[in-house]
């Protein structure tokens, strides 16, 4: 990852013989992450922080710059080791709160002002450039880092290289380690994630990259929002203790995480970069809403979610790589094991789809539909979890449709496919993924599925005028 710096030198002056004169520069070195082996247990809610600093050393230039002096590991100035000095206990669950109506720039500045050259933000390559440009709006030095996996697209490398010309600086890059990618690849194969998920794939090639350069810090910046992914995010605080992993002392509590564009809505985020006219990455204007690597990412369709983007073979609650873990609300599981997956904080979630042209179906109900082979009406029936955010990013869709088709000789229904009647519709419902369309014709028992992903009033409507 690379901080964004000036080369500049600071000048100050003593009265000491033994200390520096006014004519004296010291010049300032880059720090690169460095881990380090001290532990030690702090309350998730409160953190103590020792940090280096300089009493007589302020903050180097408000500008970054590039200087071939400079090595490309690093963009941004750091202060001299001088002295280590005890920082007062910080409550930052109250922090949060007093910040939570604060804008994306103050909390920007607050976390820079806080940390300077121990903090850095994490560019995914994505719209969280946003994150960069805010930086850049303080005028303090800062760092950036990204996670190179060795598959990311195209484009990604390309915007990188251009976001490096922007703003003049050097992205630190961090990298899998190779006897770990070799060891996957030769057992399992290149696209291993298609057949048993995408988690192992993603603690090697972005979690354990991400664990290494955040013992080098001792505070990190990321771009979530709680709008990304209502189903795991919508809960994320402007600041907090990262719940998951450890800073440059190590031990519970020792890193804090800042997240200064959680409040902000994706579309304001997007008004924010074209006022600013500041680099987007071109696959966002090919679909793309949610990028990573490139066989794990794809642009979205009319009416769908935009983490729908991001492993699209598998349910929604998988839909996290493990870099923000910390953030996915608990999950409240029942006595078979399958889940009750409501993802919500009172262990409750509002039903959905509800509409008078819509029929709730029970699981007798189901069965009945599966039995009958000479039924009066065809039936189309959403199978859906509530707390899926695929699913409620298609609500509105499928009301409409049952609007539309009210009174055309079509039934419309949904049946509630999680928790107990989850392995009952993943074994005669034809079950993968959330949400799953069927239609049930007069004359069949055997539905058919809905195999497209594009979930907007005119292609269902089309799905069922060419079956009827």
């Amino acid at each position: 990852m690379s901080l964004a710096v000036t080369s500049s030198s600071v000048a100050f002056s003593s009265s000491s013989p033994s200390t520096l004169r006014a004519e004296q520069v010291v010049q300032l070195t880059p720090t690169p992450f460095q881990p380090s082996d001290r532990s030690h247990l702090v309350s998730p809610a409160v953190l103590r922080l020792s940090r280096r600093r300089s009493g007589g050393v302020k903050a180097v230039n408000a500008e970054s710059g590039r200087n071939s002096a400079v090595v490309p590991s690093a963009a941004t100035t750091c202060a001299p080791d001088v002295m280590e000095k005890s920082v007062e206990v910080e409550d930052f669950e109250k922090l949060a709160k007093d910040l939570e109506n604060s804008s994306p720039l103050e909390i920007m500045d607050k976390s820079l002002e806080k940390y300077g050259n121990e903090i850095a933000i994490a560019f995914s390559g994505a719209e969280d450039v946003a994150l960069i440009e805010y930086a850049h709006l303080t005028g303090r030095p800062f760092r950036v880092f990204s996670l190179d996996t060795g598959r990311l697209n195209p484009e990604t490398y390309k915007f990188f290289d251009a976001v490096e010309k922007h703003y003049n600086i050097r992205i630190e890059y961090m990298f899998p380690d190779s006897v770990e990618v070799q060891a996957l690849v030769r057992t399992k194969g290149l696209f291993s994630f298609y057949e048993d998920g995408h988690q192992e794939c993603c603690r090697v090639r972005k979690v354990r990259p991400l664990r290494r350069a955040l013992k080098g810090l001792r505070a990190w910046i990321t771009g979530q929002r709680k709008d990304q992914s209502p189903g795991t995010r919508s809960q994320v605080p402007v600041v907090q203790v990262d719940p998951v992993f450890e800073g440059l002392d190590g031990g519970s509590g020792s890193l804090v995480k800042w997240n200064p564009v959680a409040n902000v809505a994706g579309n304001d985020i997007w008004n924010f970069l074209r006022t600013m006219g500041v680099p987007v990455n071109s696959l966002h204007a090919q679909g793309y809403v949610s990028i990573g690597c490139e066989p794990c990412t794809r642009a979205v369709l009319p009416g769908q979610h935009e983490r729908e983007g991001r492993w699209w073979w598998e349910d929604a609650k998988a839909k996290e790589c493990g870099l923000h873990k910390g953030n996915i609300k608990e999950e409240t599981v029942n006595g078979n094991g399958n889940g009750n997956d409501t993802l919500q904080a009172n262990g409750s979630v509002s039903d959905i789809f509800n509409s008078n042209d819509i029929v709730n179906l029970t699981r007798p109900g189901m069965e009945n539909l599966l039995k009958m082979e000479g039924r009066k009406d065809p039936w189309m029936v959403v199978l859906y979890a509530p707390w899926c955010q695929f699913c409620q990013a298609m609500e509105a869709s499928y009301v409409e449709l049952a609007e539309k088709l009210a009174g055309s000789g079509m039934k419309v229904g949904k049946f509630r496919a999680d928790g107990d009647e989850k392995a009952f519709a993943q074994q005669e419902l034809q079950l993968g993924s959330f949400p799953t369309v069927l239609f049930f014709p007069k004359h069949s028992s055997r539905p058919i599925k809905y195999s497209s992903e594009k979930r907007d009033v005119d292609s269902l409507i089309a799905f069922v005028s060419a079956l009827r």
